[in-house]
């Protein structure tokens, strides 16, 4: 990715730093209502699917969180611009090294990135003050956290949400709390984590909302099916559930690894990663690798469709005839459909919504203007005028906008440049 003209801090991301809080308090505040229903009622499997849910989630985001500041520590001048822009530094990136991985053992280095990142942003915003490009990078940090958040946690639970209702053939009202938070928390993942690739496109690149609302609709209609279809599955079969899971999960993982993602910087890290994008494959598509893209989602996507007609089929022999049959005709024939359209859909984005990255044409004479950006590893995402405290840029973030938006340099002798889209 050249060095484009990236997104300042605006009133927009402050607005979308405090619904995000918001929902994340939501969203474990449902969960603790729920476990407590369970606990309450005798539930004590769900009661522990939930908690382990609840627990694995937090972890593994800290883990996340701290790796993250075990590396940015390490970037020359981080520390000095974190700790001027907020006077004294903040928990988790000034000289408190100590501090900040007693709160992360705690399971409190998530929420003190919220804090801090709300705290910066009101003072750039509100005050006026210097550090745009610092609050920035803090929410960039906190759109992959709280996507890591969601899949670990939210997609799961809905999962189990919607096989608790069909295995007792009844909804409570904590159910419902439940369902909604989870598809809350989900859409407003998506919708922010599409928003905060986006900030890295050139001002001209930039488009309305009508991209974000069509990239919240094609993941929503191939999100939600996949996850009624697993709950399905398990409403017959409940101990085969980790069983398949094991085994995709397992499956996702090494195609991580044959694709050589390359998102964190040490070894340990870069495994987690990879175990964490083999779980975000169970629900949804996400690309990780450099380069053309669009063979692999259709791999992807066939891989889905056929696995999802194996639940379909699994759950249609075992279902209970009496209990299943006002809505089972309906759902056989709807998750396929909505799957489709989602795919017509997601095509249809990229047709007409996705924004095309056009590249300054290269200063070197020597090096061809026609580089499309998938070919620019990520660890070439490099700070303007190379300085941190000229332009501090989220290289985490920026890794995924150029696997995300890929285009090719405009030529210098007007001609245009054939375009190649990310999938």
């Amino acid at each position: 990715m050249e060095r484009a003209t990236f997104s300042k801090y605006s009133w927009i991301d402050f607005v979308f730093s405090v619904i995000g809080v918001f929902t994340f308090l939501v969203d474990w505040g449902s969960d603790v209502w729920v476990a407590a229903e369970f606990y309450s009622r005798g539930r004590l499997v769900w009661f522990g699917v939930l908690v382990g849910l609840m627990v694995l989630s937090s972890v593994v985001v800290q883990l996340f969180s701290w790796f993250w500041l075990r590396y940015d520590r390490e970037l020359p001048g981080f520390g000095e611009l974190a700790g001027g822009v907020t006077g004294t530094g903040t928990v988790l990136f000034g000289d408190r090294v100590k501090l900040s991985c007693l709160l992360h053992v705690l399971q409190l280095g998530f929420l003190c990135r919220l804090v801090s990142a709300i705290r910066q942003g009101f003072r750039v915003w509100w005050w006026k003050r210097e550090g745009s490009e610092y609050a920035v990078y803090l929410t960039h940090d906190l759109s992959m956290l709280r996507l890591i958040e969601t899949f670990y946690e939210s997609a799961p639970q809905l999962t189990l949400m919607i096989y608790v209702m069909l295995s007792t053939n009844e909804a409570r009202t904590v159910q419902f709390v439940s369902i909604a938070a989870s598809t809350t928390s989900i859409a407003w993942m998506v919708v922010d984590y599409h928003r905060s690739l986006r900030s890295f496109l050139p001002d001209k690149a930039q488009q309305g909302w009508g991209s974000s609302l069509m990239y919240f609709l094609w993941n929503l209609l191939l999100i939600a099916p996949r996850v009624a279809s697993l709950a399905l599955f398990a409403s017959v079969l409940p101990r085969h559930i980790a069983v398949h899971f094991s085994a995709l999960w397992l499956v996702f993982v090494l195609w991580a690894w044959r694709q050589r993602t390359d998102f964190m910087d040490s070894y340990g890290g870069e495994l987690l990663y990879r175990a964490t994008v083999g779980l975000i494959w169970y629900f949804s598509w996400f690309n990780v690798a450099e380069g053309r893209t669009r063979g692999r989602s259709v791999i992807y996507h066939s891989f889905i469709v056929a696995d999802g007609g194996i639940l379909l089929g699994t759950w249609w022999r075992y279902r209970d005839p009496v209990q299943a049959e006002p809505y089972a005709l309906a759902l056989l024939a709807a998750l396929p459909l909505t799957y489709l359209l989602g795919v017509a859909l997601k095509a249809v984005y990229y047709c007409c919504f996705h924004p095309k990255l056009w590249r300054p044409p290269a200063r070197d004479p020597e090096l061809p203007n026609d580089l499309p950006d998938a070919e620019v590893s990520c660890r070439d995402v490099s700070v303007q005028d190379g300085s941190l405290s000229s332009q501090l840029v989220n290289r985490r973030m920026a890794c995924h906008a150029t696997y995300f938006y890929r285009g090719v340099v405009k030529p210098t002798d007007g001609s245009n440049g054939a375009e190649l889209t990310g999938v």
